[in-house]
């Protein structure tokens, strides 16, 4: 393999297409848009090391009712998109039956395992390892009944490599001068933080194209051996890679692949932050589904699971519901307020698809990471990049073909 066009210029794509180039292989990165969009660079620029229990389980199917946003929890069903996630559901349904549960968390484990080195490893090459803030993060309820139920919760949970513990004294005292009354918090370890997620596009384009990777802008398709351009350009390479995130599976289709993807919308808002210190780490809020990451120049509150088509238009409810949530909270989200919307690829085991085409050999695939695309983008370049230079990856990745999504189980 000389040449490879990696389709979709997100954080997996850009992490991809550069290992690549690395490992010698002349590389050309297609996205259509100048810089990231969408959940690459709408996240909470967390690195969750901890998440190694799939979110397809019998837990997440017995917390749904109160979870549902109509009794104010983060997890949207809306109407309109009903044709999306109904079949989207049932295949969840099936995915948390115990024995495949088991299986899709050793799968998951593999990968978190090795998400925080890979990190220093990449951010050690592109000559940027100030962006990674490894000091964990904290979780955090609103009264001490909920805590005690978080921590009894939190005991019996697999969380991988990382750890946890109640949070100190002085850490508590710090908490409550910044938020209002929390009833409860604990520190992990194991966990950490990208601090500027522009800052990171910037440096791993920077180092690709310094290795002799090229980029092209274009909406693209697969014809053949080649990737066809909205632009009415053919890019020829020997191997194809898809990494488009929630696009992923309609580039897949005409080669007859199922890939049951939907797009799990998340929200934020973000301001200056001013007043909220540079060194806190991220803070969730669990009883109210929040994620509040520090960024070197914003403060940033993300929430909710929305079920749907990326395209459908965001719904302004979220936006005022995570509003209320953070003047309750006492954050300072005060001044001039941004918001946005993006798609998390989400399947529905709840783990990624990462693996080489039955169908068409010249193409691979490395998408579908829900929550965890920040997170396992690093490892993913490692071990697709490995895949596709004829290396053995360091990790397995049988369990994360997409033909499980066309046998049965």
């Amino acid at each position: 393999m000389a040449s490879v066009v990696v389709v979709g210029g997100g954080v997996i794509g850009t992490t991809a297409a550069l290992a690549l180039q690395r490992r010698g292989v002349a590389t050309i990165l297609v996205d259509p848009d100048p810089e990231w969009r969408g959940a690459s660079c709408g996240n909470a620029g967390h690195i969750a090391a901890d998440e190694v229990e799939p979110l397809a389980s019998l837990a997440t199917l017995k917390g749904l009712p109160r979870n549902l946003f109509q009794r104010g929890g983060p997890v949207g069903l809306p109407l309109r998109d009903a044709a999306a996630w109904v079949p989207f559901g049932l295949r969840l349904l099936a995915a948390t039956r115990p024995t495949r549960f088991e299986r899709g968390k050793h799968a998951l484990a593999s990968l978190t395992a090795e998400a925080l080195p890979a990190w220093r490893r990449l951010l050690g090459e592109i000559g940027a390892p100030e962006l990674l803030r490894d000091t964990g993060h904290f979780v955090i309820w609103d009264d001490e009944a909920k805590a005690a139920a978080g921590r009894a919760a939190l005991a019996g949970a697999d969380t991988g490599t990382c750890s946890w513990r109640d949070a100190s004294e002085a850490e508590l005292a710090e908490l409550s001068a910044l938020i209002r009354s929390p009833g409860g918090a604990v520190r992990f370890s194991g966990t950490g933080q990208i601090t500027d997620l522009a800052g990171l596009a910037q440096k791993l384009v920077a180092r690709f194209e310094a290795l002799g990777g090229v980029r092209m802008r274009g909406r693209a398709a697969i014809d053949g051996k080649s990737v066809r351009l909205d632009t009415g350009e053919h890019v020829a390479a020997d191997c194809i890679l898809v990494a488009a995130g929630a696009a992923s599976g309609e580039l897949l289709r005409p080669l007859a692949h199922k890939v049951p993807l939907i797009a799990e919308r998340g929200y934020h808002l973000q301001s200056s932050g001013d007043g909220w210190p540079e060194d806190m780490p991220s803070i969730f809020f669990a009883d109210r589904a929040i994620f509040l990451t520090r960024f070197r120049s914003s403060l940033r509150a993300t929430s909710f699971v929305e079920f749907g088509r990326a395209d459908s238009p965001p719904d302004p409810r979220k936006w005022a519901r995570l509003r209320a949530n953070v003047r309750a909270l006492g954050l300072p989200f005060d001044g001039p307020v941004t918001e946005w919307m993006g798609a998390r690829p989400t399947l529905p085991d709840y783990l990624p698809a990462i693996g080489r085409s039955v169908r068409a050999p010249h193409v691979y695939y490395a998408f579908g990471h829900q929550h965890l695309g920040l997170t396992l983008s690093a490892t993913t370049a490692e071990a697709v990049s490995a895949l596709m230079a004829g290396d053995a990856p360091a990790v397995d990745l049988a369990p994360f073909a997409l033909e499980r999504f066309e046998r049965r189980f």
